[in-house]
């Protein structure tokens, strides 16, 4: 009736935990390549990537004010700030602002993805135990059945048994020597159906 339920990988659970950091690493480590091979203080690559981050925010407004999508919105603030990010850390010479960076990045990810991980763990939380008191109900309402059943059936067992007793009582009862059924009658005690008197007759 319950469904086995399945450990995760601890790879799998902790991946999403893992997410926010491997996401400003990924930025900061192509920002440096980037860096390395021409991107260092260039005006026209750092204009591109103004132009760029301006753009994924102002799609987050307007994804935000005109269809109140929430996820949209973050998605493009998020590229917005992650373009900023690429274009700083590729334009800097040094290692030690884009590490600054890095960390004021990876930062606010986790502090950003810590409130949809307490809403999806409520949510998680709120399914597991409507789930498992709809399982007790349904549970209950198998063994009531299940008990009426075993019930129903018991009495039809009581019932033929007492009409096999009943009739092998007849049977015995007409067998006896000297048996007058109208005797029987007259004290009030149920008679012999008409074939079997009239076979003992």
């Amino acid at each position: 009736m319950n469904d086995p339920t399945l450990a995760r990988h601890w790879l799998a659970a902790a991946l999403p935990k893992a997410a926010p950091a491997l996401a400003t690493t990924t930025v900061l480590a192509l920002a440096r390549i980037w860096n390395a091979n021409g991107a260092e203080h260039s005006l026209g690559n750092a204009a591109l990537m103004t132009a760029l981050s301006l753009g994924a925010a102002a799609a987050g407004v307007v994804a935000g004010n005109a269809t109140g999508d929430s996820v949209l919105a973050g998605t493009a603030f998020a590229a917005s700030g992650a373009l900023a990010f690429a274009g700083v850390a590729g334009y800097a010479d040094g290692l030690s602002l884009p590490l600054l960076l890095w960390s004021l990045a990876t930062a606010g990810a986790y502090g950003l993805a810590a409130r949809y991980w307490r809403t999806d763990r409520r949510e998680t939380v709120a399914y597991e135990r409507q789930t498992s008191e709809r399982r007790e109900e349904h549970a209950h309402v198998e063994r009531v059945e299940t008990l009426r059943a075993t019930t129903q059936i018991e009495v039809a067992r009581t019932g033929a048994a007492y009409a096999e007793q009943l009739a092998q009582a007849l049977v015995t009862r007409a067998a006896l020597p000297g048996f007058d059924p109208t005797a029987l009658e007259r004290a009030g005690l149920p008679a012999l159906p008409a074939t079997e008197t009239s076979k003992e007759q």
